[in-house]
């Protein structure tokens, strides 16, 4: 096991409503010394819930995503709040989003999508036994709900708007769930 570079310094460098930007300076056991451009994630991170319907139906989303300024297909997700729970999160955002609450929230992984310069972690969750319960939520728009057969992954694999890694990866990690794979 490498030993960590040694962090020589660390600074605020940008900030905006929703990230922060550091410059983080770091010497190498070699004695290389390096400065990193990272956006620190917050402390207890993100959920994306896989939410099944039924056995072999998701529910995804569709909202804008201003990031690729078009919407998205995608996996209902969003922050943990302060003093939250990683499943009372998840089922919270499914509330918000999809109108529904889980009995059941499995945790399939916890992940990254840009580790080297973005540290967030999404805690990513299988949702089952569905029930109907709608919260209000924080978006400026309604958010479409799409069900999507599970045997039907292909084409939703294949899809222009189903782009987002994390929701691939989640609906991905879910199928083999189900399959008694993962």
């Amino acid at each position: 096991m490498r030993k960590l570079p040694e962090i020589l310094s660390n600074k605020v460098i940008a900030r905006s409503r929703l990230f922060r930007v550091e410059s983080r300076q770091l010497r190498f056991s070699n004695g290389t010394e390096v400065d990193y451009e990272r956006i620190p994630g917050s402390a207890v991170g993100a959920v994306l819930v896989v939410p099944l319907l039924d056995d072999d139906t998701v529910l995804l989303i569709r909202e804008y995503a201003a990031g690729t300024h078009r919407y998205e297909l995608a996996c209902p997700k969003g922050r943990v709040e302060p003093g939250e729970d990683l499943p009372a999160a998840a089922n919270r955002e499914i509330m918000e989003e999809i109108g529904y609450g889980a009995e059941t929230l499995s945790l399939l992984r916890s992940m990254t999508v840009a580790p080297g310069y973005i540290g967030q972690t999404t805690h990513a969750y299988l949702a089952t036994n569905l029930y109907p319960h709608r919260l209000p939520g924080d978006e400026p728009e309604e958010i479409e709900v799409v069900p999507w057969r599970l045997s039907e992954l292909g084409q939703l694999l294949k899809r222009d708007d189903f782009t987002e890694a994390r929701s691939v990866a989640a609906v991905l990690l879910a199928r083999d769930h189900l399959r008694g794979e993962g």
